[in-house]
C-alpha cells in the first residue's frame, strides 16, 4: 500500500482569544491519521503565509521562527527515514513517540543555565564566592527576560543557538535592559561560559560565539583628589556616625580594600610584615587572590582608633562595618559638608588608592596590582588615572634633563621675583 504523509504548520487560532499572538502547530498526516503538536512558537496570524509553512518579514525574528520551523520539519523526515533503515514499521504511534522522545530528551538553555547556578552554588566557599553565584543568578535572569521578549516561550533548545541569538542578547541589555556597554558584556560573558559547557558535551554542534568578540569600553573611574582627600579626612563631624564612616573610607582609601574585603576584617587579619611592619593580609574576596597590604599610618590610625569599639568587637571584627549602602549615602552627606564636588561612593576609595595615594606617588604599577590582589596588570591599568599634578612633576622633571639651561634661566627669573 502506498504510503500517504504530509507535513505542514498553521496558526491555531481561538475565536475567544485576548492575545494578539497565536501558537503555531505541527500537523502530521499518516495514511488518514492525523496528529497535531505545539511548536511553542507565538506568532501574529496576519503574518503567516498560508500554505507556506512561513511568515512574512524579513527581520532577523521571522527568519529565526522560519529557520526553526525548517529544521522541524527536516526532522520529522528524517525521524521516518531512520525508523524505515531499522526494519520496523512506520506507524502513527512509533512516529509520534520518536517525535515527542527527542523533544523531551533535547538540552535547553535555562535548563542548562539553572544546572549551572545549582551547582556553583554548592561549591561557595570552596570554589565560588557567593558573590560569583549571585551575578550568574542575575544573567540567568536576563537571559529568561530576553528569551520571553524575543521567542515569546519560556525556554529555547541549545540546538537553536547562533550569532543572532548573542548579538540580539546584546541589543536587548543595551536598548530594553539599558545597561552600559561594560555591564552588557559582562552578562554576556557569564553567558558565553555556561555555553561552552553544552560544547565541551557536544550538546551543540556549532559555538555560536565563533563571531563574536566582547569589547569592554575604558570606564572612567572616579577617584579623589590629595587636596580632596585632606578635605575629607580634616573635617569634623558633629554625627558620630558620619566620622565613623568617613574613618573607614580613609582605611580604604589607604589600603586600596574593597568593602567586601573590609567587612570581613578581623584582628588576626593584621600580621607583621618582613619589615617588622604592621600589615594586612588576606584573600580577596571577588578573585580569591592573595593580597598583603603594610598600613600605612592613616590606616593604622583608623586600626588603633576602632581596636576597642564595642560593636566590633562583639562581632570579631576589625572595624565596625555597616551596611555597603548606609555607607554611600553617608558618604554623600560626608562629601557635601565637607564641600567635596564629587558623588563620592565607597569603591571610589579603592581608586583613589590606586591613583592619588600611589601610583601618582611613584609606587610601580607592579607593587599597586600586587597590593590590589589583581590577577592582571591591565586591569590595574584601567584603575590607575594618573592626575595632572603628577603629569606635570614628570614633565618639569625631564624638561631639567633635556633642556637644563632653559631650566636653570627660569629658576634664576624665580629667584630675583623672591628677593
Amino acid at each position: 500500500m502506498k504510503t500517504r504523509l504530509s507535513v505542514l504548520f498553521y496558526p491555531k487560532t481561538n475565536k475567544n482569544r485576548t492575545n494578539t499572538l497565536v501558537p503555531v502547530y505541527l500537523r502530521i498526516t499518516f495514511n488518514g491519521v492525523r496528529f497535531e503538536m505545539s511548536t511553542d512558537r507565538m506568532i501574529n496570524p496576519e503574518l503567516w503565509i498560508a500554505g507556506g509553512n512561513s511568515i512574512k518579514g524579513t527581520k532577523e525574528e521571522a527568519r529565526v521562527l522560519n529557520t526553526y520551523l525548517t529544521n522541524l520539519e527536516t526532522r520529522v523526515y528524517k525521524i521516518i527515514n531512520n525508523i524505515e533503515l531499522s526494519g520496523k514499521e512506520l506507524t502513527m504511534d512509533l512516529l509520534k513517540s520518536e517525535l515527542k522522545g527527542q523533544d523531551k530528551n533535547e538540552h535547553t538553555l535555562v535548563n542548562l543555565f539553572t544546572y549551572h547556578n545549582d551547582q556553583m552554588k554548592s561549591l561557595i566557599g570552596k570554589d565560588f564566592a557567593d558573590a560569583t553565584h549571585k551575578k550568574y543568578t542575575y544573567t540567568l535572569e536576563k537571559v529568561k527576560a530576553f528569551i520571553k521578549h524575543q521567542y515569546k516561550k519560556e525556554d529555547i533548545p541549545l540546538s537553536e543557538l547562533n550569532h543572532a541569538f548573542i548579538t540580539n542578547f546584546e541589543f536587548y541589555l543595551k536598548t530594553h535592559e539599558m545597561n552600559a556597554n561594560n555591564t552588557a558584556m559582562k552578562y554576556i560573558k557569564n553567558l558565553k561560559k555556561v555555553i561552552k559547557i553544552a560544547l565541551s558535551n557536544d550538546w551543540i554542534d556549532k559555538d555560536p560565539f565563533a563571531r563574536f568578540k566582547c569589547t569592554y569600553k575604558d570606564p572612567n573611574r572616579g577617584f579623589l583628589s590629595q587636596e580632596e582627600l585632606d578635605k575629607i579626612i580634616n573635617k569634623q563631624f558633629a554625627h558620630p556616625r558620619l566620622g565613623q564612616v568617613r574613618d573607614i573610607f580613609i582605611f580604604s582609601c589607604y589600603t586600596g580594600l574593597a568593602y567586601s574585603d573590609i567587612e570581613k576584617l578581623t584582628p588576626s587579619d593584621v600580621k607583621f610584615g618582613i619589615d617588622g611592619e604592621k600589615w594586612i593580609t588576606i584573600n580577596r574576596r571577588k578573585t580569591d587572590t592573595r593580597s598583603s597590604i603594610p598600613l600605612l599610618p592613616k590606616a593604622l590610625e583608623v586600626v588603633e582608633r576602632y581596636k576597642n569599639d564595642p560593636v566590633a568587637v562583639c562581632n570579631g571584627k576589625l572595624l565596625p562595618v555597616i551596611s555597603n549602602q548606609k555607607m554611600n549615602a553617608f558618604l554623600k552627606e560626608i562629601a557635601a559638608i565637607a564641600e567635596v564636588n564629587q558623588d563620592i561612593t565607597f569603591h571610589m576609595a579603592r581608586h583613589t588608592f590606586a591613583t592619588t595615594v600611589t601610583l601618582s606617588n611613584n609606587v610601580p604599577i607592579e607593587t599597586v596590582s600586587r597590593m590590589l590582589g589583581h590577577t592582571s596588570i591591565k586591569t590595574t591599568q584601567i584603575y590607575s588615572k594618573v592626575v595632572d599634578s603628577k603629569v606635570s612633576s614628570d614633565m618639569q622633571a625631564l624638561k631639567s634633563i633635556l633642556h637644563p639651561a632653559v631650566n636653570l634661566k627660569v629658576s634664576k627669573k624665580q629667584s630675583r621675583k623672591t628677593a
